[in-house]
């Protein structure tokens, strides 16, 4: 069954009035939500809640919504054995309704907060180790863990939820879809990349699951898809570009850019070609639901829409009303079987 969810950006908008637009969403019939974990935004003009904060205050004004991060970085600025502890008191705020997406992270957030930032191999073996570490933890056992990064001793969550929390992993391209069919109980990943990148980056996932023995047809896959519902393209674009062109800009992962001003600096390079390309910004529902179904049809059963505005409260409410019942509608007809 498709899920279909929507972003919340911390980075753009302050915890209350992002709460309000939560607690919207779920009224709106949006079945689940994610919420980046930032130290920074990606430029000055923006915000940089704790989320984890947030999404306990989510939990306890929301009945139905599942929620989780899209993405945590367990492995720097967050000691793995925190994040364990954070996610399973969430879990049992919203029980049933919670997951965790971790990844490697970026310099924004990591080499910020800490003056670390280790190349992209180091961080995904901290990344592996942390999720040992969580699931063990999640076990509710004493756990003195011994790795190359992390040590506990005797450390035991005294809270924990009824139910397991669901572990998804972010890949941003094919290389790392592997490790999260490996380590994953799930994928996440963004758009505004080729078809080709997603059809090779879901068989890669899927081969690292099946090299780990799991059943890839019961493990989620996740994509955050940017799009605009208005019929003001400057608008949208010009709000894209204030909160989020620095997101744009591939390298800045791997690279030390720590500091909103850089992240801006970056982002000067995306014009309003690129925000189109890598955005559905129209006010035609028809245009979202076609834009949408593409990612269903390559094999993506968990879509999450993220608007930077202008009218955070009306795009939520019109897609809602206008596109996610022309979705379902459409997984309804393509599930009937044929006369």
């Amino acid at each position: 069954m498709i899920q279909l969810g929507w972003k919340a950006g911390p980075e753009q908008y302050g915890p209350n009035e992002l709460l309000d637009y939560a607690i919207v969403a779920e009224q709106a019939g949006f079945d689940c939500l994610e919420a980046s974990d930032h130290f920074h935004p990606w430029s000055e003009a923006g915000q940089a809640s704790f989320i984890w904060t947030w999404l306990g205050a989510v939990a306890a004004r929301t009945q139905r919504i599942h929620l989780g991060t899209g993405v945590t970085c367990p492995i720097l600025r967050y000691n793995p054995a925190i994040i364990a502890q954070a996610s399973a008191t969430l879990a049992v705020m919203a029980p049933g309704r919670t997951f965790l997406c971790v990844g490697t992270g970026e310099a924004l957030n990591e080499y910020a907060a800490t003056g670390v930032w280790p190349g992209y191999e180091d961080r995904q073996n901290r990344l592996a180790e942390a999720i040992d570490l969580i699931r063990v933890l999640w076990s509710g056992e004493k756990v003195s863990f011994d790795g190359v990064f992390y040590e506990t001793r005797k450390a035991k969550l005294y809270t924990l939820p009824a139910e397991p929390i669901p572990l998804y992993i972010s890949s941003l391209v094919p290389g790392s879809a592997g490790f999260a069919g490996r380590y994953g109980d799930g994928l996440i990943t963004v758009s505004g990349k080729s078809p080709d990148l997603y059809t090779q980056m879901l068989k890669n996932f899927a081969d690292g699951a099946a090299n780990a023995g799991k059943d890839v047809s019961m493990l989620p896959r996740l994509v955050e898809i940017g799009v605009a519902y208005t019929d003001d393209t400057k608008a949208a674009i010009e709000c894209i570009q204030r909160y989020w062109a620095g997101a744009f800009i591939p390298a800045l992962y791997d690279q030390k850019i720590y500091t909103p001003k850089m992240s801006e600096e970056n982002g000067r390079v995306v014009g309003p070609d690129t925000v189109t390309r890598m955005w559905m910004v129209s006010g035609n529902p028809d245009d979202h639901v076609k834009h949408a179904q593409q990612f269903i049809d390559m094999g993506f059963d968990q879509i999450y829409f993220h608007s930077a505005g202008p009218d955070q409260r009306a795009f939520i409410e019109g897609y809602g009303k206008d596109v996610l019942p022309r979705l379902r509608q459409a997984q309804r007809q393509a599930q009937r079987p044929a006369a």
